[in-house]
């Protein structure tokens, strides 16, 4: 099996098979991210192939001063988080053209979830957080993340990361305690 930074140089020079190991090698940690961030909705693939896509095309600038993992671990959040930005938009755009018409449909996310599938819960659970603590959450519970990684990925001091992680957790505790 060839190496990592051995593949980054084959892909780098065009070769087709190497990138295709690389994006084998770390494909489910980045849709374990996306998912996590975005719930199991059709976006989330989108996002998920997004963040090859993206990588091919910067694989040049890649430096290697993190791990492969952690860049598109960081490049699978930033997407992921304006597919967030992008929902807040169509749900606000959403609301008035609804208001204008009169008719007006909202999807009530607080409703009890399907309580026999705990992973499930916890997705949906996931979702309710707001995005700072969502992605704290998913880097260290889910990806599993140092929270000094944590802090390097998201350009934060380890206290915020470990203050959000704690605040994350709570409120994520406090909507499943709700659902039980």
């Amino acid at each position: 099996m060839t190496a990592e930074p051995e593949l980054l140089i084959q892909a780098r020079t065009g070769d087709q098979l190497a990138f295709r190991k690389l994006v084998e090698k770390h494909e489910q940690q980045v849709r374990a991210t996306v998912l996590g961030m975005l719930g199991d909705c059709p976006e989330a693939m989108d996002v998920a192939q997004e963040v090859f896509i993206r990588f091919y095309k910067s694989m040049a600038q890649f430096k290697g001063d993190s791990s492969l993992g952690t860049y598109l671990t960081r490049i699978a959040i930033n997407l992921s988080l304006n597919e967030l930005k992008k929902r807040k938009r169509t749900t606000w755009l959403t609301f008035f053209k609804g208001n204008e018409e009169k008719e007006i449909q909202i999807e009530d996310t607080h409703s009890n979830p399907d309580r026999s599938d705990t992973r499930e819960m916890v997705n949906k659970a996931l979702q309710l957080l707001e995005p700072d603590f969502r992605t704290v959450v998913v880097l260290r519970m889910i990806d599993g993340y140092s929270v000094k990684e944590t802090a390097v990925m998201l350009n934060l001091p380890e206290g915020t990361v470990a203050s959000r992680l704690a605040r994350g957790q709570k409120k994520l505790k406090q909507i499943l305690e709700k659902w039980m």
